[in-house]
């Protein structure tokens, strides 16, 4: 089954990481025997091959250069400059895996329908399609940027990601939409982009909903009824979002799929659910919160940062997302509820935003 992935930091891997995407993931981790200097070596999950097996044909591929502080350890710059030229050089590596075949850019609905067209008449050397999303705005040096990454192909943007930001506030910090923050809605719903409230904090993800007019996602999102905690999703929130026609992306990073995860000390092992089952059960959470699946989709997250240290138990690479589906079968999801969550909910998001 064909399925839309709203989150994986492609470029972040590439050239932060220093992955050659086009290899197998057991090549890339034999790559990478013996190294420590990030977090994830030698474990990860994501590359085009394994993105094939799990039939992921579209995806939201992100650029990530902040300057909010506290800074973590990777996609951190100290000036706007800096962290600007940094996506740049993300964007070119998305431009040299266009040349080669590997990716295709989908940035209109006329893309968009020719991408699907050729990914069912042969998903196995078809490109992949990617949509562009810039997970925080620190890198916009003046909003003067924001245009001209929407000519080069930015199609989505979350303001924020971790910490205090330029523009918003992340999900670990507390207070509302800055003046900057506004103004960057309004370029945005001028231009037609489409908002991704993950990360905000939530005075500023209810002040960003009130302020946007556009297309709205949270692209990689759980649910804090289930794991509670500020990163996760208020049972209020996804209401708000269901009133908005959004979708939520459901992630694979397992300290938001279970409670009780101590980072840098639990292993996936060590926790019942801390696998692809307690991450069905956010699903469920969602659909009956909602009375639909209408609004649940898969945003992996996946090498976002960590690999198999923490992820679920079950999941060696992301073709694994096979036995996803066939969980969430087993809990009663017919072909139609498996197919809107795989791919039709933010495929139709998608048709609507770009009419």
């Amino acid at each position: 089954m064909l399925v839309f992935d709203a989150h994986l930091d492609l470029s972040l891997n590439a050239l932060q990481y220093n992955r050659d995407l086009r290899l197998s993931v057991p090549e890339i981790r034999a790559a990478e025997t013996g190294m420590s200097d990030l977090a994830g070596r030698g474990c990860g999950t994501v590359a085009f091959p394994e993105m094939r097996k799990a039939g992921i044909g579209i995806c939201v591929a992100t650029l990530l250069a902040g300057c909010m502080k506290p800074a973590g350890p990777v996609g951190m710059w100290n000036s706007p400059p800096q962290a600007w030229a940094m996506t740049q050089g993300q964007l070119a590596w998305y431009r040299a895996m266009e040349a080669e075949q590997q990716l295709r850019p989908i940035r209109n609905q006329h893309e968009l329908k020719t991408h699907l067209e050729c990914w069912s008449q042969n998903s196995d050397t078809a490109p992949i399609g990617y949509i562009l999303s810039l997970e925080g705005a620190d890198s916009l040096r003046t909003l003067d940027d924001l245009a001209n990454a929407y000519d080069q192909g930015l199609r989505a943007l979350g303001p924020a990601h971790y910490g205090i930001g330029r523009y918003a506030l992340g999900h670990d910090q507390s207070g509302s939409l800055s003046a900057a923050g506004r103004e960057l809605l309004g370029e945005m719903d001028q231009l037609g982009m489409i908002l991704d409230v993950t990360h905000l904090a939530e005075a500023t993800f209810w002040d960003a909903l009130e302020v946007y007019e556009g297309p709205v996602w949270a692209s990689h999102h759980n649910c804090r009824a289930l794991v509670d905690d500020p990163r996760q999703l208020s049972d209020r929130q996804i209401l708000a979002l269901a009133e908005r026609k959004a979708v939520i992306g459901v992630a694979l990073d397992v300290w938001m799929v279970v409670p009780g995860w101590k980072r840098g000390v639990t292993k996936p092992t060590d926790l019942p659910n801390a696998n692809l089952n307690g991450l069905a059960n956010h699903v469920d959470h969602i659909s009956q919160l909602l009375g639909t699946n209408a609004h649940t989709g898969i945003g992996t997250d996946l090498d976002g940062g960590f690999g198999t240290e923490q992820t679920p138990a079950d999941l060696d690479t992301i073709a694994d997302l096979n036995h996803f589906q066939t969980i969430l079968q087993g809990r009663g999801y017919d072909d139609a509820a498996l197919s809107a969550i795989c791919h039709g909910n933010f495929l139709s998001l998608l048709k609507h935003a770009w009419t």
